[in-house]
Order: structure tokens, then sequence, then C-alpha cells
């Protein structure tokens, strides 16, 4: 195979390695009928074909998701355009408590006597299920809402958006990136509508039009002379909004170095310093392992927040229900009953919430339909509370799930899923500036990369985007090859320094994966640039010589 050949696979290989996690599962469909809307007094009445259904059959609880899930990919590589893709999901998912167990089935029919028939299995499932039940669901009380409904509150459709115009964009950030350097760039703009419906016996029916949208790129540069290349992706998060995400304002940076986009994203600017800042990186020196002070920033800081906060802080990892997939979670109730675990240092606070303007989860009720909110994970470093839904609520004492229960489509069983978790900023004025003078010898890091860590979301390894050195509280250049090493207690414990709330931004990812059959989220982490001492840093060069 030839080099070019190589490189151009590889290439294909990192866009790829984007898509796959994403649910995409659906029908090919013109682009003019994600437009279209299901009437919502036909949902009320497919709905309630389901619930009296399942009633009729002995159900003690039921409630049925009516979901359209829409997707848009529009793929492009260079100067060609790559694949543009529309695709439509819809169909009908509904979940019973029959003798004290749980039961679901599924139906992309619509019409009422496959529906029915639907209640009826999902019915005799729970029936069947409850011979091997040791004590039955415990499912906190949720009071009814009548007919009521959601929506992100996005200014434009992505969808509405001419395809013509979401390729010109493209188009010229890729002649952006080349033009500057760049030997090779894919880029990529998804869209995502959610309409989703929810019905229940408690006397609920919830209508909600759920919108996300995520650009980026993947730029790559060779050294002609030795083939080796690096690599820039882009600083940019899939967020919770419409098209108006594209509209950049002027945006809060460090002089000469790069960082997350906050609220919206210039990516014709971002692949233009992509492609001087992958430049840079062939020529940056490589890093002496040692200990470090680390200063990092937002769209690094919130891939460690997701591994070592977010995932160890869901309960039923905790209880053990994900040891067989994915692990358990050292944050075990003992720490929690304690009332005084130091999880990190008293400036670490760290917040669930399903609620925050453009974050990837932000919706108006879960899919158990409890309306959403926030509540302390972490309160001055101490481990105070885990994410819950209904039927683990009696476990920790609670009156009430904390809303974060979650299915990836309609065809899917709904289930505990991550609720944005994030580290709150600096109640004191502080800029990310201010908390780079006061390092002496640190590295900034900058975007995810790389990461590893144990099935107890605990001893862990994390790589970055860009890193640049810090020597008397100033940036000193470029550094590459670098990772950093940690246990999750002794890395938030090291948190020294924050800034405040004009620093806040948020990353997120649509690839949160849990489960078996597995189901991929979209969550959104938020923190400030945020300073960690005495970290482990390694190289991770082949050859350092």
């Amino acid at each position: 195979m030839k080099r070019r050949d190589f490189i151009y696979l590889t290439g294909m290989g990192a866009a790829a390695t984007m898509l796959p996690g994403i649910p995409v599962m659906g029908n090919p469909i013109d682009p003019a009928r994600a437009l279209e809307r299901v009437d919502v007094a036909l949902k009320k009445q497919l709905a309630d074909v389901a619930l009296n259904a399942a009633r009729s059959k002995g159900a003690t609880y039921t409630d049925v998701r009516i979901g359209r899930y829409l997707n848009q990919f529009v793929v492009t590589r260079e100067d060609k355009v790559q694949n543009i893709v529309n695709t439509e999901s819809y169909g009908m998912g509904i979940r019973v408590l029959a003798n004290g167990s749980w039961g679901f089935a599924a139906t992309d029919k619509m019409d009422k006597d496959t529906i029915a028939k639907a209640a009826e299995t999902a019915v005799a499932i729970a029936k069947e299920n409850s011979r091997l039940l040791s004590e039955p669901v415990q499912l906190a009380p949720q009071k009814g809402f009548g007919e009521v409904s959601w929506k992100t509150p996005i200014e434009k459709n992505s969808f509405e958006v001419p395809i013509k115009e979401k390729v010109d964009l493209l188009m010229s950030v890729n002649d952006a990136a080349l033009k500057g350097g760049a030997d090779y760039i894919n880029s990529i703009l998804f869209s995502v509508n959610e309409q989703k419906y929810f019905a229940s016996t408690d006397g609920s029916y919830i209508d909600q039009d759920v919108h996300r949208i995520w650009p980026t790129f993947f730029i790559t540069k060779i050294d002609k002379a030795t083939g080796k290349f690096e690599t820039r992706n882009a600083l940019s998060a899939p967020m919770g909004m419409g098209y108006e995400y594209l509209n950049a304002r002027p945006q809060n940076k460090i002089k000469g170095v790069a960082t997350l986009y906050k609220g919206r994203y210039d990516m014709l600017e971002d692949a233009q310093m992509g492609a001087q800042q992958v430049g840079e990186k062939m020529k940056a020196k490589t890093v002496e392992p040692g200990k470090y002070d680390l200063v990092l920033e937002p769209g690094h800081l919130g891939l460690t927040i997701h591994e070592s906060v977010g995932h160890p802080s869901e309960l039923d990892r905790v209880l053990g229900y994900e040891a067989n997939y994915a692990g358990t979670s050292f944050l075990t109730l003992d720490k929690w009953e304690s009332k005084k675990f130091q999880f990190g240092s008293k400036l670490v606070n760290i917040v669930a919430d399903k609620t925050q303007a453009g974050s990837l989860g932000a919706v108006g009720y879960d899919d158990e339909g409890v309306p959403c909110g926030k509540w302390n994970i972490i309160k001055d470093g101490v481990l105070v509370n885990y994410q819950v839904i209904r039927d683990q609520a009696h476990i920790l004492g609670l009156d009430a799930s904390q809303g974060c229960c979650y299915a990836d489509n309609w065809s899917s069983i709904q289930f505990q899923r991550m609720a944005n978790i994030s580290l709150q900023p600096n109640k004191v004025k502080r800029s990310a500036e201010d908390v780079i003078k006061g390092v002496e010898k640190g590295i900034y890091i900058v975007g995810a990369g790389s990461f590893s860590i144990d099935q107890q979301r605990y001893n862990f390894q994390f790589g970055g985007q860009l890193f640049y050195e810090i020597k008397n509280g100033k940036i000193a250049g470029m550094l590459k090859d670098v990772a950093y090493q940690s246990n999750t207690q002794e890395f938030w414990n090291s948190c020294t320094d924050l800034a405040d709330e004009s620093d806040y931004a948020m990353m997120g990812s649509f690839f949160d994966g849990k489960g078996q059959p597995g189901q991929i989220s979209a969550v959104s982490h938020g923190s400030p640039t945020t300073r960690f001492n005495g970290i482990n840093v390694i190289n991770t060069a082949r050859n350092i010589g």
C-alpha cells in the first residue's frame, strides 16, 4: 500500500470512528420530510391504546414513548463531498410493571391493533420476569402533569438550512485548512432532532422537541522527509442548539494559544488556527517526563470529568449493574453514608444538571416523565449524592427520582443515564490567565485526546489535542507527546485554582455508551480553566531520540 493510500484510509478511519457511535438507526428519507410533524392529538390516541391494553392485561403501571428520531450527516474530505445522509426512525416503546416486575416491548407498526398487541406482550414479559424476582420493583411516586410540552430553545432549525449552504461551509473550512498548510482534512456537520412523546398511567402526556448539532473536523499534516504526521481536531463541542451555533461571537481567548469555543462556534477560524497549530506540533519539542502543575481548559477537562466523576457517580454502576459490561465504581455507598469522603479539594463543586441551556442533555422531562433539575454530586470536595432514577430512589431514601432516565431510541428500554455533570466556576473573579500566572513549571492542555481508566473509574491516563509549556507563569511554547496519570481522588484533591464564570464552557459527547444491549446517550460537561498541582506526566512518543 502506498503511503498516500495509507494516510487516506487512516484519515477516513479517524472520521469514521466519530460516526458509528452516534445512534443513526433509521431509514433514509428525503431532507424535506424531516420538516413534517406527527400530530400531537394522534400521538395521544395511540398512547392511550397502549395504556388501556396494558391495564386490561394486569399492568399496575405503564409508560409509553413515541419517538421520531431524525439524523442528518454532511461529510466532506478536502475538495469532495463524501456523503449526505438523512435518516428517520419512528415507533413506540411500551414499558410496564406487572407482578412487581418490568416488561418492555416495542413496535414500528403504528396501527392500533399492533400497538395493543405490543402492550400485551410487554405485560406477558413482565409476568414471566417476575418469577425470577427476589423483591418487587419499588417505583418512586410521580405526579402526572396532564398535557405539557418542551422544546430546545433554538433560533434556527438546522434541518431547515439548505444542504448547499452546509456543503459550502464545509468546503470553505477544508479550503482554509489546506491553504494554511494541512495535507488532509475531513469535515462533518451532524444534526439531530428527537421528537419524543411520553404518556403514562400517572396522568402525563408530554411532547418534547429536542435539537442537537455538531460541526467538527480532523486535520492531518505530514512531514514529507520523515513520514511522521500530526493531527488537530476541531475545538468545537456538540451542543443542544440549532444552526445558530455556527453564528460565532467574539471569543475570550488566551493570546497565542487555543481553547474550546464558548457559546457559539466559528468553524472557519478554527480550521485556519488548526492548520497553523498542527504545523507547530510538527516542530514542538517532546515533553520531559516528571511532575508538573497542569492547567486544563474546558475542552479537555470535560472528558476527565465524564470518566472520573460522571460514571462513578451513577448509582446503578455503584450497585454493580454495569459490572459485566463496563465495571463498577469506587464511590461505594459507605463513602456516601459517611458524609465526609473527601473526593476533592474544597474548591471542587460538581453538579448534575439536565436543564442547562445549550447542553446536550437538556430536556424538560426525562423518559420516565420526571421533570429535570439540578443537584449536587460533590459539594466543597465531599461526595453528597449520586444519579438516581425512579426504581432506585428508595435505596438512598429519596422521595423522588432525580430525572436522569433515558433511552436512545423508541425501540430501547429507558434506564439510568448520565446527566450533564459539570465543575462549578470560581466565585472569585479570576481569568484563565490568572490561573496560569501562578504556575512555575506546568503544562497547559487543550482539547480531548486518548484516555484509559480502570473498571472502578479510579486509576487513569489522559492525553489531549494541544500542549503548551508554562514557565514562571507564562506560556513558553508548544510541547507534544504528553499524557498524565493519576487516580481520581488524588487528582481532584490536587485542584488548587480555577477561573470564574466568564471562562466557563461546555464540551460534550454523543458517545456515552452503556448497557446490554448497548445504548448511546448525549451529554455535556462544563468547567472553567482549572489547575491541578503535582501531576505525573509521561512521554508517549515511541522514539524520544
